[in-house]
């Protein structure tokens, strides 16, 4: 937004986001998956489109006087992997922040009509999402520009546009980050007002957390969310040059605690099923036991680099503080999971 209103303090953007996002999951969940459709529909649109454009400039020269690019800039200028491994490891933090929300198809089989089918779909089509989306849209850009020079003549998707004859490009994509950056937060209020909502019902958290509007909406759940979300609107306002790396780091950690617990949780609903329980599972882990643990291996890693690289420490300090102050109140609330979820644990373990 600064780029348009360059005289309006980013903390002024990051409140009204929060505002019209959080609004929009107030109101019905029918309003968030309508927004949200909407949001990845551009994302997805924009990103086929620059791959395509991009493949063209590669192998028929499209906005280079028809002279073929080629693919050699993905192993000149230092070769493949320049940095060496450190690089690789330097970005890990930054990588496992852009994977942030997966663990969410898991959250939506409760309202999903057809759980049993819809979510092993879901989970298998994101490996082809990832190769086109992420694999895909990087292996054009590193191959048309130079990974040194990348950055420093601006964004590498604006660049591309322009060069296909897109005058228009810095606006458009502009555009889609600021709906990508909408998403995020829409996506981040509806997961955690349901997760906040499950855990009251569950007698995890307090009661009234478990009450709903007419309509289904769990508003007390998500106003909680939406007041907390309000930290990064005064980190803003507070320390802007710093803000994206804490709360990007701080993110992280949340999101590889998350997985932990699933791991460690699935490692333990396994072990306790009997042989013909494990035998009539639909839906198998795949390589289990070995890809957990080495999952949990892997989420190990990235902590200890977390807590090696300066910038990223942080989150060692505000996570950890985190998880003491929820027991905390844990104890303080006397919560303990009721009759009925100690009865569903039973039922399936």
């Amino acid at each position: 937004m600064g780029i348009w209103f360059p005289d309006v303090p980013r903390w002024i953007w990051a409140l009204a986001a929060l505002i019209s996002m959080g609004s929009i999951n107030l109101i019905a969940v029918k309003a968030f998956g309508e927004f949200e459709f909407w949001f990845a529909l551009i994302k997805i649109v924009t990103i086929i489109a620059m791959v395509i454009g991009g493949v063209g400039i590669i192998a028929f020269g499209f906005g280079n006087d028809g002279v073929a690019l080629g693919i050699s800039n993905l192993w000149a200028h230092g070769g493949f992997m320049p940095n060496g491994v450190t690089g690789v490891l330097m970005s890990l933090q930054m990588v496992m922040f852009a994977y942030l929300g997966v663990e969410m198809i898991g959250l939506t089989a409760g309202e999903a009509k057809n759980p049993q089918k819809t979510i092993p779909d879901a989970i298998g089509s994101v490996f082809w999402r990832i190769l086109l989306f992420y694999v895909g849209a990087l292996f054009v850009i590193l191959s048309i520009y130079p990974w040194n020079e990348i950055g420093t003549q601006g964004s590498p998707f604006v660049m591309t546009f322009e060069r296909l004859g897109i005058k228009t490009a810095a606006g458009i994509i502009n555009f889609v980050v600021i709906t990508a950056a909408l998403s995020s937060c829409n996506g981040g209020i509806f997961s955690t007002g349901r997760m906040l909502y499950s855990l009251a019902q569950n007698g995890q958290a307090p009661a009234g957390f478990a009450k709903t509007s007419n309509n289904g909406v769990p508003r007390r759940a998500l106003l909680l969310s939406i007041a907390v979300l309000l930290l990064g609107v005064v980190l803003n306002y507070l320390v802007p040059e710093k803000v994206f790396v804490w709360v990007t780091s701080i993110a992280t950690f949340g999101a590889i605690w998350t997985w932990v617990m699933i791991l460690l949780a699935q490692l333990k609903f396994r072990k306790g099923l009997s042989a013909s329980e494990r035998a009539g599972l639909k839906y198998k882990m795949w390589l289990y036991p070995v890809s957990s643990y080495f999952a949990l291996a892997f989420l190990v890693l990235v902590v200890g680099l977390m807590a090696y690289f300066p910038d990223t420490r942080v989150a060692l300090y505000v996570g950890p503080a985190f998880l003491v102050l929820l027991t905390v109140l844990f104890y303080v609330f006397k919560l303990q999971p009721n009759q009925v979820s100690q009865d569903a644990v039973r039922s399936i373990s």
